[in-house]
């Protein structure tokens, strides 16, 4: 890895622990993007913004086929794709005469928190003739068709029992006079361990590589693997201008350095802003030795590589281990199936400069053929994912810059018309809600974002005293430019405190540079007018013209980082999840 590996999105900041994913069980200690990790992984085309899960089958009370035996199920999975087309995952084994299955072998596929993942099932009685044939081989028009039945996988690991329970029906859709029984799938991870180990490093007498100034250091950690190439799994943050610098604590995953004997990398560079980082020096370690060095109170020198190859340059600078700490760290999935839920919230841009909602080239515009505008696309979108995060599914929608009909402009009015009641029944309430209004009410403006942020700070906040297992997600899709750009920052930076996270969309062709200030992506935490450094980064922005060039996905470029903003807010007030004790034949219902 060269020069500038560690600054493409991160800055400075610390990068705290390897993350495959903000959906793996563990993820970076800080919440954010691990650049370093992420710069690898997208360098070579692969952005891996997935958990690994194994689906295990069970049935109960399925259709007897067989005349002088019971039936041979075999179930078999398919992911349904965004083109309606079916990718099989894969096949149980076959049981012999059993009409309530519990099929031993597992079904693979891979979690995406930001995308809606339809599953098909379907159940076979195998003919016997084809018992010495592989399952692969297996042409499933031969067999006898027992049932199917569907769900979104979202459905699945949001259960505490992390299983579920569906009717079998035929292919039309219906089970008709005669039940087919049901079919049971239990979900469960397949990461190695929920164990990371939380250290502290501190360096002393490191080289000076600056003319005018000291040093500014910070460690880079990569797994070195057996081609003998090595891969980043964390940074620490830089610490400017010193020599015997101490970092932020850091957490790596056993999943990502695999064992304690597994020999690590530990690089020291001096930051440069260019992103051309200078080596300070790099020494070996594996997790079993960087613990050693702490029981012993000793420590590791630095080597730099000379001229010649052969030859390495013990240096005065030393790396030190002052904490190190096992523990279990939970993941996103951990939390949603004990019951965690994330509340969505929806914030409408009434503003003029949406044009007359009756004009074919407005933004706000209702085709009667049905296809949606942008506003409708991204409350679908979003609202299809997170929906099954939240049990009532009941949204509180507000619209913001419209004049309503007393006649005067409100930023935080509710969509379905109710003084008092905000709330709306599921993701196509809100898109009635959102028709309606433009029927009621008239576009003005300016485009003011402070009191719906607000609000959805306050339903967040009262929260707090009444279950803190809930987690608010605030919608706001806009076409202009923020005209309380400073105020919006102090509800940002108030907000960052609560279990919140604010999405924005931004449609139509405006600059939306200040979006861009409120993301945060830079690695500085946004600064209220008062001098207060947000808790944490809680807004993820895009623009919908990337969307509909279509290199991206409004819905994974909004939602990747929500799981992680949701851990660092979990972890930094130690809120656990109960992990449930699971059946993984849970029994069926009929």
């Amino acid at each position: 890895m060269g020069g500038c590996f560690s600054d493409v999105r991160g800055g400075q900041q610390a990068v705290g622990g390897v993350q495959q994913g903000p959906n793996s069980a563990v993820t970076n200690n800080n919440g954010g993007h691990n650049d370093a990790v992420d710069y690898f992984y997208r360098s070579r085309g692969d952005v891996p913004m997935f958990t690994q899960l194994e689906l295990s089958l069970s049935a109960c009370k399925l259709r007897d086929c067989d005349f002088n035996s019971k039936s041979d199920p075999m179930a078999v999975v398919y992911a349904k794709n965004r083109d309606g087309k079916l990718h099989e995952l894969g096949r149980t084994e076959v049981i012999l005469n059993n009409l309530n299955p519990q099929w031993i072998m597992k079904v693979a596929v891979a979690f995406q928190f930001e995308v809606v993942q339809p599953l098909l099932f379907h159940v076979y009685d195998v003919d016997t003739k084809y018992y010495n044939v592989p399952l692969k081989s297996l042409k499933l028009k031969d067999q006898e068709f027992l049932g199917e039945a569907s769900c979104v996988l979202s459905e699945i690991v949001t259960k505490q029992s992390r299983s579920l329970t569906l009717n079998l029906h035929n292919k039309q859709g219906q089970s008709g006079l005669r039940k087919l029984g049901t079919l049971t799938i239990q979900v469960e991870e397949t990461v190695a361990s929920r164990t990371v180990v939380e250290l502290i490093f501190r360096c002393t007498q490191l080289e000076n590589m600056d003319l005018f100034s000291k040093s500014d250091p910070f460690l880079r950690i990569s797994r070195i693997v057996e081609s003998g190439g090595s891969i980043p799994i964390c940074k620490t943050e830089v610490v400017n201008n010193n020599l015997n610098p101490r970092w932020k604590p850091v957490c790596l995953g056993l999943q990502q350095f695999g064992s304690k004997e597994n020999p690590l990398l530990i690089e020291c560079f001096d930051f440069n802003s260019s992103g051309n980082h200078v080596l300070i020096g790099k020494l070996q370690k594996s997790v079993a030795e960087l613990e050693q060095l702490i029981k012993e109170r000793s420590s590791a020198n630095f080597v730099k590589p000379s001229t010649h190859k052969e030859h390495e340059k013990i240096l005065k600078g030393q790396l030190f281990v002052d904490h190190y700490h096992e523990k279990e760290q939970y993941g996103f999935l951990d939390y949603m199936a004990s019951g965690f839920q994330l509340n969505f919230m929806v914030a409408v841009d009434f503003t003029a400069s949406n044009g007359n909602p009756q004009n074919l080239d407005s933004l706000h515009y209702i085709d009667p053929a049905g296809r949606l505008n942008s506003y409708q696309q991204a409350i679908k979108e979003v609202g299809e994912v997170i929906q099954f995060y939240d049990s009532d599914r009941r949204f509180p929608a507000c619209g913001f810059g419209g004049r309503t009909f007393n006649g005067t402009v409100s930023h935080c009015f509710n969509l379905n018309g109710s003084a008092s009641v905000s709330e709306v029944e599921g993701v196509e309430g809100i898109m009635d809600a959102y028709t309606s209004a433009l029927h009621n009410i008239a576009l003005a403006g300016p485009t003011i974002f402070g009191p719906v942020i607000n609000r959805a700070a306050q339903i967040a906040g009262q929260s707090l005293c009444q279950n803190s297992s809930q987690y608010y997600v605030l919608l706001i899709i806009t076409d202009g430019v923020v005209t309380d750009l400073q105020e919006t920052i102090d509800a940002v930076v108030r907000a960052s405190d609560l279990p919140l996270s604010i999405l924005i969309v931004g449609v139509g062709g405006a600059d939306f540079k200040q979006m861009e200030i409120l993301d945060a992506d830079n690695g500085h935490r946004l600064e209220s007018s008062k001098g207060r450094i947000a808790t944490r980064d809680i807004v993820q922005f895009v623009s919908m013209r990337e969307v509909h060039s279509g290199q991206i996905s409004v819905v994974q470029s909004l939602l990747e980082e929500l799981p992680g903003q949701f851990l660092t807010y979990m972890r930094n007030r130690d809120i656990k999840p109960c992990i449930p004790s699971i059946n993984p034949f849970p029994p069926a219902v009929a």
